[in-house]
């Protein structure tokens, strides 16, 4: 049974930082798509940033403007979302998924497994 679990959401203002985790179990987290996402009230979901690290394939939305990076630890199968100079437009749900395939991709749709979401506020 795969389970994807996330935190380090909070409160924080702009201009600050946040590193979000994701622990995965249940699938070869080494050879498995995987990403996150995030959606605001009143908007859809968007990637912002997903990797293969089979391929070192890696994928960051325009939005993020290099502000953002996604890194993981294999031995503790734990994905990470480090966010810098954040803004209150990053003001979501964030939600951590895999695929459980090697096939690059951050179309959600694609994203078999899902974890419930970690809240992330930006103050101004």
């Amino acid at each position: 049974q795969v389970q994807v679990v996330e935190s380090g959401g909070g409160l924080v203002q702009a201009g600050g930082s946040l590193t979000l985790s994701c622990t995965i179990s249940g699938l070869d987290f080494g050879r498995s798509t995987m990403g996150w996402f995030r959606q605001a009230p009143g908007k859809e979901r968007e990637g912002v940033s997903c990797a293969n690290w089979g391929s070192y394939t890696t994928y960051y939305g325009d939005f993020v403007k290099g502000r953002f990076t996604i890194s993981r630890d294999n031995a503790k199968s734990t994905l990470y979302l480090q966010m810098d100079s954040l803004d209150p437009e990053d003001t979501a749900m964030y939600y951590c998924a895999a695929t459980g395939s090697t096939a690059f991709s951050c179309m959600g749709r694609n994203f078999g497994y899902w974890g419930q979401g970690t809240q992330v506020t930006v103050s101004s």
